[in-house]
């Protein structure tokens, strides 16, 4: 089982090495423009294998794709002193425009996984891109609010005492600003948040709730702060998503696909919880929000849209 990607900075690196250590398919490929940090990226994860799992990890060119079940698409360019956000996602635009057809041609076959921020507006431009190779936007998917999805559940797993993997809850709309926590789902073990504060003695009052949802929106901005770059939740998050892809394990994440509708916001591509297996988006799932929650929701993919609207002249 191969892998593609392509982007050997932080993102693209580390998740080779979470790959590696989870042991997430048989052969990993490096592609990046800079040749030799994809070298030195290669060679240093390979050098993890003894330690971990037994995958063959190198540096390649686009034809070295051939075969991949899955591409991670984790390049992209910095936004310069003095250049707007719009300025940014035109010059990334330009990079994908150059990149998707590259990778299609060499895989026709594989589903591309979008990392590259802001991964919403990426995973649209990329399916986009993809359609005028004849790929069905199903096997385009961003990691979308995935790592919001895992912070949110950990803080509050951390709050109530419970192993994160049994709180069930979601982030879902923007990877960014406008993400909306979906507080009026979430459950412990099958049993609603009240209810298992209620049996187990916890006060788990507005001033906790609205702590987990600041912590949660600003996790990014306070890591940046302080080492210039996330790289860590992502990378694990991907290779979760990756082994989800080629084990076709049908699971439950909140990735972002470009979707018809989002509440009567059309054509527009955010995260909600979608089936996920060896083809790509299998199936978008049903949220049963309360009213503020659907109002948020819609607010987030009005911003999209909104970005998207404006980007029209680089598609």
């Amino acid at each position: 089982m191969r892998i593609g990607i392509v982007g050997a900075g932080f993102v693209g690196a580390t998740t080779a090495y979470a790959l590696v250590l989870r042991g997430v398919g048989r052969e990993i490929i490096l592609v990046d423009k800079n040749e030799m940090r994809a070298q030195a990226e290669a060679d240093d994860v390979l050098h993890a294998v003894p330690f971990a799992h037994p995958l063959q990890v190198r540096r390649g060119s686009y034809r070295d794709l051939a075969g991949s079940q899955v591409v991670i698409l984790s390049a992209g360019v910095s936004q310069q002193p003095g250049e707007s956000r719009l300025q940014l996602l035109e010059r990334n635009a330009a990079v994908f425009r150059e990149i998707v057809p590259q990778v299609l041609h060499a895989a026709p076959e594989a589903v591309l996984v979008v990392a590259t921020n802001p991964v919403d507006v990426m995973t649209h431009l990329a399916a986009h891109y993809a359609a005028e190779q004849g790929v069905a936007s199903s096997r385009i998917l961003g990691s979308g609010t995935m790592l919001d999805t895992a912070r949110f559940r950990a803080l509050l797993g951390r709050e109530l005492g419970v192993d994160a993997q049994h709180v069930h809850g979601y982030v879902v709309g923007e990877h960014g600003d406008s993400e909306v926590l979906t507080w009026s789902i979430v459950n412990i073990g099958g049993a609603s948040l009240e209810t298992f504060c209620r049996e187990r003695g916890i006060c788990f009052d507005e001033e906790k709730r609205q702590a987990i949802d600041h912590a949660v929106r600003s996790a990014a901005y306070q890591i940046i702060a302080g080492k210039g770059a996330t790289y860590y939740g992502i990378g694990a998050a991907l290779a979760r998503l990756i082994h989800a892809i080629l084990h076709d394990q049908r699971a439950v994440l909140t990735v972002c696909t470009p979707l018809h509708w989002v509440e009567d916001v059309p054509d527009v591509t955010l995260s909600v919880p979608h089936l996920v297996g060896g083809e790509g988006i299998i199936a978008r799932l049903p949220l049963e929000l309360d009213a503020q929650e659907r109002k948020a929701l819609r607010n987030s993919a009005l911003l999209i849209r909104t970005v998207l609207d404006q980007l029209a002249g680089a598609l």
